[in-house]
């Protein structure tokens, strides 16, 4: 049943049953169970009863039936998206976090979404956009998009009234679900992100902004030419994020051996108000504008660029040289009078 997200079960206070919680047992060990009354958690060194833990705050220790320490806490957002069914891969939780951020998701935000994958980005970003958003997501695969809605419903308790899901393909379904500018923010998780500039464009508020997330240099630098391109957006930003957790035992302070580095690359650019052209505020001259500037002959070639640098710096090297071959003679005079005397 579609409520808004405001009706979503909240993370805190004792456990109940329906609950998942997540167990951390010896050697640090995590496991999530779902809490059913009259069930039991079963290892090799004992079991936990369920109903041990319902009625329990958050941060409780369980004891099992052979005293084994467990304990208990809800999983968090982040948690929850490492351990949920897969249908496609997932955004990593410190990707969700920069979309969010950078992508400056506000409430109240209309937001579209391409490539609802798993329904891990979806979850960040329905808390982000509250109860008077709306984040309308676009994926060609329906069997993708059945896994998201139950792994929605699953963390929220709900599927948000605030959410809707289109099977199909963002090119021809977008200019069908959405006016002209009426989209405040759009997240491209796709193979081919550049194939949709101007539909997301038209789509765009002025001022609206566009964020794109891919695996590839090669995806990166083909999505960052469609839009400066296209004349709808201004210059583009990319960036990525590692993340490197660090170990905490008294003085023995220092990075983890293992860390979350590469996963991909995050783009955003924004919406041009229509009419208007970004200005050029680079101050070096790119190699294709040296190349129309310097023409030989009827050829436009870098290889020109270069060989006019290098016969622009012969002079100041035979400079650099002079007062070396001068100061060579100097020492062998005085060299030749010492042995004279």
């Amino acid at each position: 049943m579609n409520q808004p997200i405001s009706k979503a079960k909240l993370p805190t206070g004792p456990f109940r049953e329906g609950d998942r919680v997540q167990l951390t047992g010896p050697k640090g060990r995590l496991n999530t169970i779902t809490l059913r009354a009259g069930d039991k958690f079963g290892t090799h060194r004992g079991d936990l009863l369920h109903d041990d833990i319902i009625g329990k705050p958050e941060g409780s220790v369980i004891l099992n039936q052979t005293g084994i320490e467990y304990l208990a806490f809800r999983p968090l957002l982040s948690d929850f998206v490492l351990s949920m069914p897969r249908g496609a891969a997932i955004i990593y939780p410190k990707d969700s976090a920069q979309i969010v951020v950078m992508g400056d998701i506000f409430p109240g935000a209309r937001v579209v979404e391409a490539g609802v994958g798993s329904g891990g980005l979806s979850m960040y970003l329905l808390r982000a956009i509250g109860d008077h958003g709306t984040l309308d997501s676009f994926e060609r695969r329906e069997e993708f998009a059945d896994i998201a809605k139950a792994n929605v419903a699953t963390n929220l308790g709900i599927v948000p009234d605030s959410w809707n899901i289109h099977i199909g393909d963002l090119q021809e379904q977008l200019p069908l679900k959405k006016q002209p500018g009426t989209v405040d923010r759009i997240v491209l998780d796709m193979l081919a992100p550049w194939e949709c500039v101007e539909e997301c464009a038209t789509a765009l508020v002025p001022g609206g902004l566009i964020v794109g997330y891919v695996a590839t240099v090669t995806q990166l630098s083909r999505f960052a030419e469609a839009l400066k391109a296209s004349g709808h957006f201004n210059e583009p930003e990319a960036f990525e994020s590692m993340t490197r957790g660090w170990h905490l035992q008294g003085l023995a302070v220092r990075p983890e051996h293992r860390m979350i580095g590469h996963t991909g690359f995050l783009i955003t650019a924004r919406r041009m108000a229509p009419g208007s052209e970004a200005p050029n505020f680079k101050t070096r001259t790119s190699r294709n504008s040296a190349t129309k500037i310097c023409q030989h002959g009827t050829r436009n070639t870098w290889g020109s660029v270069k060989s006019l640098t290098r016969n622009f710096a012969k002079p100041f090297a035979v400079l650099r040289q002079q007062p070396k071959q001068e100061s060579n003679k100097n020492n062998a005079a005085t060299n030749q009078r010492t042995i004279c005397a």
